[in-house]
């Protein structure tokens, strides 16, 4: 069975894998800002830590903090850890409310902008290879500003080292281990409340910006494995892709053949909904586009693989399995 999530559905109940129900769903997870672990942590500095590019870095303050990624986990990060108020630059991506107020230093979504960066001038740049071009990052570390990078995957295994890392970089190792214990627990308690099935569903991701850009979640896409702890089997991974975003075709959709489709909300939105998704070539085709079958849920934390991960699970369970996983 393939079961596709979409986010960014406003639909009535929800969907079931198995027979838990039709249509479509918005999977939450309550208050999206990251709960902090605790008051804001006093960073001991200067630190040298390792980057993930293979420089050694020093940094000196995180009184002035850019983060930046894909996917917003390190400016997550960077509230849970409790040093929201020293971020002075973020991505898209971070987009919870709690830093609306923060400049977007990638209003583009995946580009830099060195000038922009150098204008809120930083103490300390966190990055990784998700987002670029690379010639900015190294732009402004010429600068003189420290740039550290972190690992670009995501999945449940990098979730709390990423977590402890980051602890590490800000000179607040503490907090660091604190929040990754949290998260490790609040993911443990999420995957065991998963529903287990005899026929796992089979869960396509995929990822909309209007009509334009319309791409398939396959191995590495980060939603590979978010569907996976939620029981599932990747559609995208079972029909044979081999990148992490392949471009959407009618007919890879129909042999796919997904039950329900999962997106982010902003996507879902951007092609008109649920009724302007199942009018797309292909969609229609399927399983999920003759049932409606759709889970969508917020942009920020989807596919960030950061403190809130363990909420993200429960709320893609419940969402997909509706009375089953409570």
């Amino acid at each position: 069975m393939v079961a596709v999530l979409a986010a960014g559905c406003s639909a009535p109940g929800p969907t079931g894998a198995g027979g838990a129900g039709d249509g479509a769903v918005t999977a939450t997870i309550g208050d999206l800002d990251p709960e902090p672990i605790g008051p804001p942590p006093t960073p001991r500095l200067p630190v040298t830590v390792g980057s993930q590019d293979g420089a050694e870095v020093t940094v000196t303050s995180a009184d002035r903090i850019v983060a930046v990624d894909q996917y917003g986990t390190l400016g997550e990060t960077v509230f849970a850890l409790g040093l929201g108020g020293n971020l002075v630059g973020r991505d898209t991506a971070t987009d919870f409310p709690a830093a609306a107020g923060i400049p977007n230093v990638t209003p583009g979504g995946h580009s830099l902008n060195a000038e922009a960066i150098l204008a809120l001038r930083p103490s300390v740049v966190l990055t990784d290879s998700s987002i670029g071009p690379h010639a900015v990052q190294e732009q402004i570390r010429a600068a003189g500003v420290p740039v550290v990078y972190f690992d670009g995957e995501r999945t449940l295994d990098t979730t709390t080292d990423m977590i402890r890392e980051v602890g590490r970089t800000l000179g607040v190792p503490a907090a660091g281990d604190a929040l990754a214990e949290r998260t490790q627990q609040q993911i443990d308690q999420a995957l065991a409340s998963v529903p287990q099935q005899q026929d796992p569903p089979t869960i396509a991701f995929l990822y909309q910006r209007g009509a334009a850009i319309s791409m398939l979640g396959g191995p590495g896409s980060g939603a590979d494995d978010i569907i996976k702890a939620v029981g599932g089997m990747d559609a995208g991974t079972a029909s044979g892709l081999t990148a992490a975003f392949t471009p959407v075709t009618a007919e890879a959709l129909i042999v796919a053949a997904p039950d329900v489709i999962l997106m982010m909300s902003g996507g879902l939105e951007s092609v008109g909904g649920v009724d302007g998704l199942v009018q797309m070539a292909g969609v229609k085709q399927t399983p999920a586009g003759e049932n409606r079958r759709v889970i969508d849920m917020d942009d920020s934390v989807l596919l960030s693989y950061g403190p809130s991960t363990g909420r993200v699970i429960g709320a893609l369970s419940e969402a997909l399995y509706g009375e089953q996983a409570r």
